[in-house]
């Protein structure tokens, strides 16, 4: 990974090369890699930005909308942390291009898998944070993501679970569940298969090479039943 070519399409100025190679690492190159002193794949990087996302986006939305309501806060966030959203950031600052992949994941196309764009996003804010802390995340975040989010985006974003969501909230039907019912395949190249369900009624299945991009397709088939319900 080039530090000085990364920096340029972020417009930052990173420094510490093993945290940023470890947050664009897959988890197959590791795998591949095991025992040659290759650094951890991205996955706690990534569960650490994803929580600095959620801070970072709810304060951006709470000063934007002073007048919004709780609820409306959360689906706007919902929309902009969902992974078609974080999968279209990264691929707008080249994020693909910058990922170690194992061979299989390489030919199988995953330098442009939606799940796997997504999740170095977080991996990168997750980075960012422990580089330079909380006020570089938020002045980021404006520089090239913020600006972006204005409210026709974010009418637009809309992603397959908040979709469904907000179709059964507006019916006032209950209460969705999310099932991961299946996990196949080793731990580099897992396959995951979801469940949607609604009053003990199953609405939607799919699988994805992560839990969040199964539950999107499953939420994805929930949706066109729902509406052919309606």
């Amino acid at each position: 990974m080039n530090l000085a070519e990364l920096g340029q399409s972020t417009g930052l100025v990173l420094q510490d090369h093993t945290l940023f190679q470890q947050a664009f690492t897959h988890t197959s190159y590791a795998h591949e890699k095991k025992g040659s002193g290759i650094p951890l794949d991205n996955e706690r990087l990534e569960f650490l930005g994803d929580a600095v996302l959620e801070l970072t986006v709810s304060e951006h939305l709470y000063q934007r909308y002073p007048r919004m309501k709780e609820g409306d806060l959360t689906r706007m966030r919902a929309r902009v942390v969902c992974e078609p959203s974080l999968a279209m950031f990264a691929r707008q600052l080249g994020f693909g291009e910058h990922i170690r992949l194992g061979r299989g994941e390489e030919m199988t196309g995953g330098r442009n898998r939606p799940s796997l764009l997504a999740d170095v996003f977080e991996a990168f804010i997750g980075a960012l944070y422990l580089e330079k802390g909380l006020d570089a995340v938020r002045e980021f975040l404006q520089a090239k993501i913020f600006p972006q989010i204005g409210e026709s985006w974010l009418a637009q974003a809309t992603d397959a679970k908040s979709q469904l969501q907000e179709a059964v909230q507006q019916e006032r039907l209950g209460t969705l569940e999310y099932q991961i019912v299946d996990v196949q395949g080793p731990a580099h190249d897992r396959q995951f298969k979801a469940e949607v369900w609604l009053l003990g009624q199953k609405l939607g299945s799919g699988v994805g090479r992560s839990k969040k991009e199964a539950e999107q397709r499953a939420a994805t088939e929930g949706l066109e039943r729902f509406r052919q319900q309606e």
